[in-house]
């Protein structure tokens, strides 16, 4: 399943290859570059195994380059990881992982995966904008946290404010069946990632 996984993001060449297990790191960093600057994330698997090695494979294979910050509600979450292209995110988003048991809390600046149900975590994740501990009893589980630019991720785009029904602008299904298709041409003043790559 992993080889068809990076056969979709990569190369054809590169999907000839048998692909290498890759040992994930205890604790890694990956740099954003975004269209307000950059941020600095590091996850720590020993916070949730699951979510750290899947956040890992996504940056590996390039998956949030070129995403949208699609849901920016200020004062609550940033949320990102919808693929640029429906093809590679319809793939994605059904290659759900277990979950994690909580050990962190959702303070400002963690990041966790976005779920709607046991075991439904796949490739969305939203940053804490602020300190959103009612979201830990709904077992939405953080691993990792921005250790540098939180001035960044704070200045991205809200005004289109939440998704609907709670928002007027943004229809969510359009956003998992059409991805950038919809977002770009409606939605100009969205921030978005550039580039996610780790640092050494």
């Amino acid at each position: 399943m992993r080889g068809m996984i990076v056969c979709i993001a990569l190369s054809l060449a590169a999907c000839a290859k048998k692909p290498e297990k890759v040992v994930v790191p205890d604790v890694y960093r990956v740099n954003f570059e975004t269209s307000q600057g950059n941020f600095v994330v590091e996850v720590t698997r020993a916070w949730a195994p699951r979510g750290a090695d899947r956040f890992h494979e996504l940056v590996q294979v390039g998956y949030f380059n070129e995403g949208r910050f699609f849901r920016v509600v200020s004062g609550f979450i940033a949320q990102f990881g919808v693929h640029r292209k429906y093809e590679v995110h319809a793939t994605w988003r059904q290659l759900m992982i277990l979950d994690d048991p909580p050990k962190g809390k959702n303070m400002r600046g963690t990041l966790a995966f976005a779920q709607s149900g046991p075991n439904t975590r796949a490739t969305e994740v939203f940053i804490n904008l602020a300190d959103n501990t009612r979201l830990d009893e709904e077992g939405f589980v953080p691993f990792g946290k921005v250790v540098e630019g939180m001035d960044t991720v704070d200045k991205l785009y809200s005004g289109y404010g939440d998704m609907r029904p709670q928002g007027k602008e943004i229809d969510a299904g359009r956003v998992e069946e059409s991805a950038n298709d919809y977002l770009v041409p409606r939605f100009p003043k969205m921030d978005y990632i550039k580039r996610a790559r780790f640092l050494p």
